[in-house]
Parts: structure tokens; sequence; C-alpha cells
């Protein structure tokens, strides 16, 4: 993550908000006191937050687990070649 200084940025604000919501790179804006603050567009927050949120909750990340078991193990749901056709058709 790219670091600058609240005064670079505020100076420079609207081309760093630019380049964090086009680039998808998160923003550290040091400060004197330490107070230290992240930029971040709303859709990786958004992101962040639904990660957390499976990341957080056992029953989805048993499911998880379990699916990749079965992958794993080569015992998943296999499309039929029409099912595959119809896919990659799209």
């Amino acid at each position: 993550m790219n670091s600058i200084s609240v005064n670079k940025f505020r100076d420079n604000l609207k081309s760093f908000v630019e380049e964090v919501v086009h680039n998808h790179f998160p923003l550290k804006v040091t400060r004197r006191n330490g107070d230290d603050f992240v930029v971040l567009s709303a859709d990786d927050w958004e992101r962040e937050q639904e990660t957390l949120y499976v990341l957080q909750n056992n029953s989805l990340m048993k499911q998880i687990a379990a699916s990749a078991t079965t992958h794993a193990n080569h015992k998943g749901y296999q499309p039929t070649d029409r099912e595959l056709d119809e896919i990659t058709s799209l």
C-alpha cells in the first residue's frame, strides 16, 4: 500500500481519489500525530466487508471447506457436455 503525507494528499486530493477509485489500490495517509487513515473506494470497501462477513460466518466457512474437499477429491458435480456448451456460449 502506498503511503503519503496528509499535506500532499490535501494538495492533490482529486488526483489521489481518482487513482484510488480507478486502480483499486488503497492509499495510506500519514499525519504527524500518528492518527493515519486509509482512503479506499466504496466498491473495494463493500468487497472487504463481504469477505469479512464470510470469514466470520462459521456455517459459510464449513460449506466452503466441504466444497473444497469435494473438489479436491474429484467428487463434485460434473456438468454434462450439453450444460458445458450452454455455459460457454454465454
